[in-house]
């Protein structure tokens, strides 16, 4: 008897070039004018495709920013998993910073994209910013390193979970450029002021 064949069909090669032309197009838009003035029918005009063959590959900006993003996100994830490794035997505190550091310069390097997926998040609803998976493994990490903090210095400190809520909303991309840009801080700056502050 014959086995059965399993249908698994790379993307066809013109709806790649598609998703490659929008992608293409996304970015020079969003690098030329930031990400929340563009709008999808600008992208789609940008890229030279119908408005209904962008909606049908992104159904809204928010995961279009989020395809953009997804190669630095993957490649922060390997390096906070990297740092972690090589540093287990660090003080929590002095890990801390070191993740503090790893997510900052991530900011640096893409904050308009960072700011156009959180601004987009919050318009599809408050809790859809705090599910992506980059959120929640960095919010996991902040969470177990405050507690080895606590359990350190043998003194119960701050709820864990509220303290990394509370650090991840002043690293939000609104209160980083805010320091950025408004405060005049340096990248080092606002490094030392998160790290006294929360740690």
């Amino acid at each position: 008897m014959d086995q059965p064949v399993i249908n698994c069909r790379p993307e066809r090669k013109d709806a790649a070039e598609n998703r490659q032309r929008i992608l293409d197009a996304a970015l020079r838009l969003f690098e030329e004018h930031g990400v929340e003035p563009v709008s999808m029918n600008q992208i789609a005009a940008e890229a030279q495709i119908g408005a209904g063959t962008l909606y049908r590959r992104y159904r809204n900006k928010n995961e279009l920013c989020m395809d953009l993003i997804r190669d630095p996100v993957d490649q922060l994830s390997r390096d906070i998993k990297a740092y972690l490794q090589g540093n287990n035997s660090s003080p929590p505190s002095e890990r801390l910073r070191g993740l503090l550091a790893l997510f900052l310069q991530f900011k640096e390097i893409h904050a308009g994209l960072i700011a156009g997926v959180e601004h987009s998040s919050a318009a599809l609803g408050a809790h859809s910013r705090t599910s992506t998976s980059l959120y929640e493994e960095f919010h996991q990490l902040l969470v177990q390193l405050f507690e080895e903090v606590s359990l350190e210095a043998r003194q119960a400190g701050p709820d864990s979970i509220f303290r990394a809520d509370m650090l991840m909303i002043a690293l939000s991309s609104d209160s980083y450029l805010f320091q950025r840009n408004v405060r005049g801080n340096s990248q080092d700056t606002i490094l030392d002021q998160l790290c006294q502050t929360f740690i």
